[in-house]
């Protein structure tokens, strides 16, 4: 079968599970609305801040506070993409029909990737012109310096999370066992590793520490990060890329 039939497969079986739908969604609605909520509360209690949070005061980052949990969402919809075929036995049929597996799993990856990346540079853009709204006169501009680098880098993020959680249901193949590792990781370990003297160092370049850097436009005092924002995102990159080139030796050393 020809890489363009199936793309287009692809996307006919994405388009028809609502989980794809709701998963979506769940992430827009989250990440803007959280956005929002923590960017009313932070003008608010700007007044009461001490001088040092003022300082790393950063109006873009804020207004991003919500994709914290809208990334769970897209964890989700990178884990049922990928693992949902397993789940019902469909991946024996889909392999029949395209015996390439790399074919079959890279044009299932692109057609996801595409629609995260939509999903996520529109969510990225409402999330910060609503945040900002919300900031009232503590809001920043689009048109500052490394504001819209860090708009785009948010589209970016959500679209290398989703990648990161297919690669990894292609190694795992299982929703359950996918879903179980990646949602305490990001959810829990990940902010543990980041957040403790001792670990700190380590946990800068876990994924979603290092590529969250390409969001913040004023850099905390102390932060002693080797890396800028775009230096963050590659990294977060090379973990999407070794998470994918693990999911295809799976896909094609063991059976379906």
């Amino acid at each position: 079968m020809a890489a363009t039939q199936v793309i287009r497969s692809e996307w006919t079986k994405i388009r028809s599970v609502a989980s794809t739908v709701w998963t979506l969604s769940l992430a827009v609605v989250v990440t803007i609305a959280l956005g929002m909520l923590i960017s009313a509360l932070s003008k608010n209690e700007f007044d009461r801040m001490g001088a040092q949070e003022r300082v790393d005061f950063d109006p873009t980052f804020i207004s991003f506070a919500g994709m914290s949990l809208g990334q769970l969402a897209m964890i989700v919809f990178g884990v049922l993409v990928v693992s949902n075929e397993y789940s019902t036995g469909m991946i024996r049929t889909s392999l029949a029909a395209v015996p390439q597996r790399g074919t079959f799993l890279f044009s299932k990856i692109a057609v996801a990737s595409g629609l995260a990346l939509a999903v996520g540079l529109a969510t990225s853009f409402a999330a910060f012109f609503l945040g900002q709204a919300m900031l009232g006169e503590r809001r920043t501009s689009v048109g500052e310096p490394g504001v819209l680098r860090a708009v785009i880098g948010g589209g970016l993020y959500m679209t290398l999370i989703a990648m990161f959680s297919m690669g990894v249901a292609a190694m795992l193949r299982s929703p359950m066992l996918s879903l179980g590792i990646l949602m305490p990781f990001f959810f829990l370990v990940s902010n543990i590793l980041g957040n403790v003297d001792a670990t700190k160092k380590v946990g800068r370049y876990l994924p979603d520490q290092a590529g969250s850097t390409i969001m913040q436009v004023v850099t905390p005092v102390g932060d002693d990060r080797p890396y800028g924002p775009w230096g963050g995102l590659g990294i977060m990159a090379l973990w999407v890329l070794a998470a994918l080139a693990g999911g295809y030796v799976v896909l094609k050393r063991r059976d379906a």
